[in-house]
């Protein structure tokens, strides 16, 4: 007995260290083969995919900025602060008569526990966005021209995690994470007291929960992205609601929504508040964050988060005109038609409608912010192209990201060729790679043309402008 009790004790302390040494194995980080640069432009480098079983977690901790430090200014710029003490600032907007709106908000509660629900917990609490929502948007206004905001009042309160927000006539909508509401207002006021109305319902919450919203130029209609609720649909296609309507056909049969759906995921909508309807306007977008008109063509274009756990290396975020009826790839393809083979079911029919991006940003850098330079005053070398904040990789080593850069455009409304981005705002990821002073989020420009952005670690908002003389 005593001698089988001792190859039985024998044996499972092999099989705890085997297993040990295989679980140590898996969940070391994944190295990145690139630079961060050769997952950007045009024609970005594609290398071998990687699968995880464990997601590379290397995100830079959240410190904030400390004895006056500041982001680094590109040459012949300079930054200073616009605004801080703010709670966790994510989207931007300016109104007619210069006054700044800015959205402090952060995830809605997280559904779901378990070891995933731990990790993830933990890695955006060292991130810093372990913190509750404001479900506020404030007002800021700069009354003596400095290029501080002077003036502050808490324009509405007690949202849902909002990030969009467009001001059509007279009426201010609010993009909440679950819906898109309306309040009457007319610029100059600072408070606003009347009760939302509610246009259209979004499926809110998920993985990915920001809901940007932008108006067409005409006023009559919004365009809204909304993120999927996963990173490839892992939970199931079901549950990513009416996002995937198309699987049901071709991607140019698109779904119009009554009154809005709790549906319509990895998407951006068009909706119409007359009648409180809208369809699917593009889709197969995994996370499409801010968006904005290219100011000489007019078309739409967004920036989108790609999928995990291919490795540091893959597949590159990318900025994109969006086109009606267009078909991204999410979750079966990317990037024009490579094929994700972790997703099941398959979908070989749909790779041939699977639409290429216009432009790289690299691999998990994040992309968030999105606007162009036609009202911006920075010099010669920022007069045509779009300026992107990339909130910085959890999921990569080295990071990438954590930056401001600029996209140059050509005459035609696209990326130049050959462009890469240029670095415009830096410093926001410490030195040794492990800390974060800041992360960029909503970026647009003010009345005088200097650059906002919104930096939701350092709870501020910075704002580049041109170096005086």
């Amino acid at each position: 007995m005593k001698h089988w009790l001792r190859i039985t004790l024998i044996a499972l302390a092999l099989l705890i260290v085997v297993g040990g040494g295989l679980l140590y194995w898996a969940s070391r980080p994944d190295i990145a083969q690139v630079s961060e640069l050769d997952g950007t432009g045009r024609a970005p480098k594609f290398t071998q995919t990687r699968t995880q079983n464990f997601p590379t977690i290397a995100v830079a901790k959240a410190v904030g900025w400390a004895g006056g430090a500041k982001p680094v200014a590109a040459a012949g710029l300079q930054v200073t602060a616009f605004a801080d003490r703010l709670d966790h600032p994510r989207s931007l907007y300016r109104l007619p008569n210069g006054d700044v709106l800015v959205a402090e908000a952060n995830s809605p509660p997280r559904e779901g526990g378990g070891i995933t629900g731990w990790v993830m917990g933990m890695m955006m609490k060292k991130a810093g966005a372990g913190v509750p929502s404001a479900n506020r948007i404030t007002l800021l206004r700069d009354t003596n021209g400095d290029g501080v905001a002077d003036l502050r009042s808490v324009l509405l309160a007690n949202l849902n995690s909002p990030t969009g927000m467009a001001l059509v006539g007279d009426w201010l909508y609010v993009a909440n994470t679950d819906a898109v509401v309306r309040y009457p207002f007319k610029p100059g006021e600072t408070q606003i007291t009347a009760k939302p109305e509610k246009i259209f319902a979004l499926a809110g919450g998920g993985n990915h929960w920001a809901r940007n919203l932008v108006a067409a130029a005409d006023g009559k209609s919004l365009y809204v992205a909304v993120g999927s609720a996963s990173n490839i649909a892992e939970n199931g296609i079901e549950a990513e609601g009416e996002a995937l309507y198309a699987t049901r056909g071709r991607p140019s049969e698109m779904a119009s929504l009554g009154g809005g759906t709790k549906g319509a995921r990895a998407a951006i909508l068009q909706i119409y508040p007359d009648t409180k309807s809208g369809r699917v306007f593009a889709w197969g977008l995994r996370n499409p964050n801010a968006m904005a008109f290219e100011p000489s063509s007019g078309a739409l274009w967004t920036v989108v988060n790609e999928r995990d756990m291919l490795g540091s290396d893959m597949p590159p975020d990318y900025l994109t005109q969006v086109d009606l009826g267009a078909f991204y790839g999410w979750p079966w393809n990317y990037w024009g038609g490579h094929v994700d083979k972790r997703v099941t079911p398959e979908r070989p029919d749909l790779r041939q409608y699977t639409k290429r991006p216009d432009f790289g940003l690299g691999a998990h850098t994040a992309p968030l912010g999105l606007t162009f330079a036609s009202e911006a005053k920075l010099g010669a070398n920022y007069a045509r192209g779009a300026f992107i904040s990339l909130h910085g990789s959890w999921n990569r080593e080295p990071p990438s990201g954590y930056k401001i850069v600029f996209v140059p455009f050509g005459d035609n409304g696209f990326p130049a060729a050959n462009a890469r981005p240029v670095d415009l705002l830096t410093g926001f990821l410490g030195k040794d790679g492990k800390t974060a002073q800041g992360r960029p989020v909503g970026v647009i420009t003010d009345a005088t043309g200097a650059l906002l952005v919104a930096d939701d670690v350092g709870n501020t908002i910075w704002r580049v402008s041109a170096a005086t003389k």
